[in-house]
């Protein structure tokens, strides 16, 4: 068979995904972003006139297998580039040895990352800016400190994980900034199934402000626990993962009508970026079959983005050097579904877009009243608002 010619040859972009584990989900909604990306660059030509294919491992959700895998993909698979997969626990342990072989590194959501490092050829698609901490969790409490009567006192809740590390020290320092006293702190294992004794210490300390940094089956436990309890706070919600999810919407309905939360994106007039609805039909069109999040709305806009942040340096550099696509990426506007990126200090976004969303008027548990934004309001920041806040939560 004759060797087929280099200029055609398929790009080949690797990396790792966690396919299996707790953050499947997620990371399958990531994977078919990925794909749909792979299909519309290739439909129109590929990239440098190639065709692009991406290969992705399963890592398992066990961080001690990524390093093994990224350097099967850059010493036995020979992939052009690589990027990140999603979360910190993926992205993370690949640090050393990209940072060994100084490649190009696009990671997906990983929260501060690379604080300590400071590597300079990674970028974070996330959109926390430049202090990733404390911008996560910053609009819970600047929202609660312009309330009336204003709250004065927090408890801060959080599961015993890896992934709630960085958000609770942002969550302490904006307690400070705001002038909210701590008057109750506590972390519960991943493994926990009964909340109530959790809430029961909670209700204790009479906090106005109930700051939760949970997980996806946490979450849901947390939310009905709350509900069903007899103690009130003025606002509850801030860093939990899972009610970006529709399964997780969908599961508990109306029970998540006044919790306040983070988002990334949101099906508001202000965030409709050009492609991002072409890419969520496309995306929704796909997901039942796929087995993935109906909806896409937390994992698409930005692995999707991922990937168009790569194939403009790329086509900008006219190759695959590590050093030129990340000078060009420290210098350079994106223009993505996500809206204009630019990065800045350790290749986070040069400018935080960290919704706080609440949830109001939910009604039973069908996914379709979550396909626009009147179910989840954007509440903060001042610039991307779409309604007010229902303030004390009841």
């Amino acid at each position: 068979m004759p060797k087929v010619p280099a200029a055609s040859a398929p790009i080949r972009i690797g990396y790792c995904l966690s396919l299996t584990g707790p953050v499947a989900g997620n990371s399958l909604s990531a994977r078919l972003a990925h794909a749909i990306w792979r299909q519309d660059i290739n439909r129109r030509g590929g990239l440098l006139g190639r065709p692009v294919e991406l290969v992705c491992y399963d890592d398992h959700a066990d961080a001690s297998l990524v390093p093994g895998l990224y350097k099967r993909l850059m010493d036995e698979d020979k992939v052009d580039l690589v990027i990140g997969g999603y979360g910190t626990n993926t992205i993370l342990p690949a640090m050393p040895l990209i940072m060994e072989r100084q490649r190009f590194f696009v990671g997906l959501m990983g929260l501060g990352v690379n604080n300590a490092l400071a590597y300079p050829n990674y970028f974070a698609m996330i959109p926390t800016g430049p202090d990733p901490n404390a911008a996560l969790t910053e609009g819970f409490f600047a929202l609660a400190a312009e309330q009336s009567p204003r709250p004065v006192t927090v408890a801060l809740v959080s599961a015993d994980a890896e992934f709630s590390r960085n958000p609770i020290l942002g969550g302490k320092a904006n307690a400070e900034k705001y002038g909210f006293q701590i008057v109750h702190e506590a972390t519960y294992p991943l493994t926990t199934e009964d909340f109530a004794p959790v809430i029961d210490a909670v209700a204790e300390s009479a906090c106005d402000l109930l700051f939760l940094c949970s997980y996806l089956a946490d979450s849901i436990g947390l939310v009905r626990t709350i509900r069903e309890h007899r103690f009130r706070p003025k606002m509850v919600g801030g860093a939990m993962i899972g009610p970006q999810n529709a399964a997780v919407k969908t599961t508990l309905g109306p029970l998540l009508n006044g919790f306040v939360n983070y988002e990334y994106w949101a099906p508001v007039p202000k965030m409709m970026f050009p492609g991002v609805q072409e890419l969520l039909d496309t995306y929704q069109a796909r997901a039942s079959e796929a087995g993935v999040d109906l909806l896409g709305h937390y994992m698409a806009p930005l692995a999707y983005a991922q990937m168009q942040v790569v194939a403009q340096a790329v086509e900008a550099t006219g190759g695959f050097d590590d050093a030129s696509l990340s000078a060009y990426a420290r210098d350079t506007t994106f223009h993505t579904v996500m809206g204009a990126i630019s990065f800045g200090v350790n290749g986070e976004w040069a400018e935080p877009r960290v919704l706080q969303v609440q949830f109001q008027g939910i009604s039973g548990h069908e996914v379709g009243q979550f396909q626009n934004g009147s179910r989840q309001i954007v509440v903060s920041p001042p610039d991307l608002i779409s309604g007010g806040l229902s303030f004390p939560y009841d």
